[in-house]
């Protein structure tokens, strides 16, 4: 009989830090959203190899205001749990990061549905990000996260904290406890869970990058002290290094890098399998004298989200189910699933028909009211209004949905009539606010109405062409053909020929590895409209459209 095999990354493009849960049937997978609005992605799953996104459970503005937060800031590594009836999710919104002291606040919400309504934010103790909650047996909580350390230098490498939650107050209660502590071995994204009376806790190690890996330490007690599994199999090149079950670190051919970031979920069958992050390198590096990161290799994707099997030894410790530490593409499934044959291509495309917009789309930072955009005002379309520059991190008018593929075609139809140049509309493929391909169509006082693009690289900018003037009153179609993150940019008049305005230019810059803000995300391919006069003139996008080659 034949194995149904699971293909990873099962969560393509910018979906870092999984967390997982099993409730009867069903799985359910949170993942970061950073800048990104509505905060928290939320996956389901009847069998670990088939997912499909569903709500996000911070999707009102009094539960998340992103406004003036910087790149790959916000919403950091969500904990999703679930205990008699209830859904706890925790997440950490992070305001400062580029700084000595870090503003790192942590809340919980909850729910009896996953599709919500959630909560409004219950605040937490903020000693650091990540934090994760445990339900005891004996029906206490605690949160567990890591503590930053603004001391110059630290009192220790790596540190994390315990107290306990009272779920009837909705506060931290008690003391606040370290219960590791390292010289070394830095620690961060814990999970405690129990099982034959040991206490384990489970964490990512070793940064977040290519040295990325996982750890597992346990104890009798829920305050520790932790041991960390150390064994023969595990490779360590130095005292920086933690003992990993999982890890890339020393596997730089394998295609799933930077591996780690695990949380556990066991099967009806009790069978084990860990989610982590995971990442697939292009075959571009960043220059050896680049400022950060100096020839590491380019991660245009972002981290994505991958699954394993996992089995127990006989003396209680978590391991690869098929040996070793390194990721695998193709895991087992679970007992029972059938086998079946999946679509590798994805393609989405929008008419813009619907009454609301796709769950796939994300704005920057805030929702889209009907101050930024409108599905109503002429039906078929979306009508955009612009506002903001693409630099804000206030109110830009900006959807976009991730990319999942290195080779792919990027395209979208619109009619817009600007009348300066200060207004703009058109495709954008970004990283962040410093970092973007901008294809659009604006006004020129010498060509009028007009094509051209923008590239901007860590705030440098320049036009990968002149101003191409096209006729007033005829529906432009715009697209970016990539292979390999090479882009390829071309418009079109409605019923007219293709015209190339750029080839083969390379995207790999649209990387963590490469900006030099923002080093936690993906890039994102959307649409976009600019009104910097203030009068918030308005784009009308026919459909728009990502599809893997």
């Amino acid at each position: 009989m034949s194995t149904q095999m699971i293909r990873n990354p099962i969560l393509k493009g910018f979906h870092p830090d999984p967390s997982i849960i099993r409730v009867g049937e069903d799985y359910y997978i949170a993942t970061s959203t950073f800048e990104w609005w509505p905060g928290v992605r939320l996956h389901h799953s009847k069998d670990l190899v088939n997912w499909e996104l569903i709500e996000y459970p911070l999707n009102r503005l009094s539960q998340l205001d992103l406004r003036g937060v910087g790149a790959s800031q916000g919403i950091w590594a969500p904990c999703l749990t679930y205990c008699e009836g209830t859904f706890y999710l925790l997440y950490t919104v992070v305001t400062a990061f580029y700084c000595n002291m870090y503003d790192t606040n942590n809340y919980l919400v909850t729910s009896q549905d996953i599709h919500g309504p959630w909560s409004e934010p219950i605040p937490l103790n903020n000693f650091g990000f990540d934090p994760s909650l445990f339900h005891d047996a004996d029906g206490r909580k605690y949160v567990v996260s890591m503590a930053t350390d603004h001391r110059v230098p630290k009192k220790y490498a790596g540190r994390l904290v315990l107290q306990e939650y009272d779920p009837a107050a909705q506060k931290m209660t008690g003391p606040i406890r370290d219960i590791y502590t390292a010289d070394k071995i830095f620690l961060e994204g814990p999970h405690i869970f129990k099982r034959n009376g040991w206490y384990y806790l489970f964490a990512a190690d070793t940064g977040t990058g290519e040295l990325h890996g996982q750890s597992i330490l346990r104890s009798r007690s829920v305050w520790g002290p932790y041991e960390m599994y150390q064994a023969d199999f595990m490779r360590r090149d130095n005292e920086g290094e933690a003992w990993s079950i999982l890890t890339s670190r020393h596997h730089e051919d394998i295609s799933l890098q930077k591996a780690g970031h695990c949380d556990l979920v066991e099967t009806p069958a009790d069978e084990w399998y860990a989610v982590h992050l995971c990442g697939r390198p292009l075959d571009r590096r960043n220059p050896p004298d680049a400022p950060r990161f100096a020839g590491s290799r380019r991660y245009p994707l972002g981290r994505e989200t991958a699954i394993q099997k996992m089995s127990w030894t006989e003396d209680g410790w978590l391991v690869l189910d098929c040996g070793g530490t390194a990721p695998q593409e193709y895991v087992p499934a679970p007992e029972g699933v059938p086998v079946s044959l999946t679509a590798d291509k994805r393609c989405f495309r929008d008419d813009f028909t619907a009454p609301a917009l796709s769950l796939e789309y994300q704005s920057l930072r805030i929702p889209m009211t009907e101050r930024y955009l409108s599905l109503t005002e002429r039906p078929g379309f979306l009508r955009m209004f612009g506002r903001s520059g693409l630099g804000s991190k206030f109110s830009q008018s900006l959807i976009a949905v991730r990319p999942t593929d290195f080779d792919m075609e990027i395209r979208t139809q619109l009619e817009f009539e600007p009348e300066v140049f200060k207004q703009m509309a058109g495709l954008v493929v970004l990283y962040d606010t410093d970092n973007y391909f901008y294809l659009h169509i604006s006004h020129d006082e010498d060509c009028g109405k007009c094509v051209t693009l923008l590239k901007a690289e860590n705030k440098k900018y320049e036009y990968l062409t002149g101003y191409l003037s096209i006729p007033a009153g005829i529906p432009v179609e715009l697209r970016a053909a990539v292979r390999n993150f090479y882009f390829t940019f071309s418009y079109r008049l409605e019923g007219g020929e293709w015209k190339e305005l750029a080839a083969d230019v390379d995207g790999s810059f649209l990387s963590d590895e490469a900006c030099t803000e923002g080093w936690f995300t993906g890039s994102m391919a959307g649409i976009c409209c600019q009104d910097l006069t203030g009068a918030g003139k308005f784009a009308d996008f026919d459909w728009f459209e990502v599809s893997e080659l």
